[in-house]
């Protein structure tokens, strides 16, 4: 069964572009072999990430993360069956902070500052798929 799994958490501390960077390259080599897919977004210190793949390895690598001890207050924001993948092309692709990026995430966070503990899984479907296509214009 195909899922999608979208998270929040919050950083236990100050992550450099660079722990960014290798959390990703992680993440890429240890998704690629058991087929999840997606993507991460780090925000005002708040991890945001949509996994994608056959449940018990989307399970699996949550409860790993979980274990990871730069993460804090984590909370499932959306679980779902899906028919198809956002990010089929990504082990794991790295949402860049940019002024389009933030105008995304105000217009479907509730509060001014972004906060996806309060966003309803509607929401968080719209904005990973519109972050989706605004990846592919900026890679065309």
């Amino acid at each position: 069964m195909l899922i999608r799994l979208v998270y929040a958490s919050r950083s236990t501390g100050t992550l450099t572009p660079v722990d960014v960077k290798d959390i990703v390259r992680s993440s890429q080599r240890n998704n690629a072999p058991v087929g999840v897919t997606g993507a991460l977004l780090l925000a005002n210190g708040i991890f945001l990430q949509c996994l994608e793949g056959d449940h018990l390895a989307v399970n699996a690598l949550y409860h790993r993360i979980l274990l990871d001890g730069r993460h804090r207050d984590p909370a499932i924001l959306q679980f779902s069956e899906i028919d198809q993948r956002l990010y089929g092309g990504w082990s794991m692709g790295l949402v860049p902070m940019t002024e389009a990026t933030r105008s995304l995430m105000l217009r479907y966070s509730p509060a001014v500052g972004f906060d996806p503990y309060a966003m309803r899984p509607r929401a968080l479907d719209a904005l990973f798929t519109e972050l989706v296509a605004q990846a592919r214009t900026l890679d065309a």
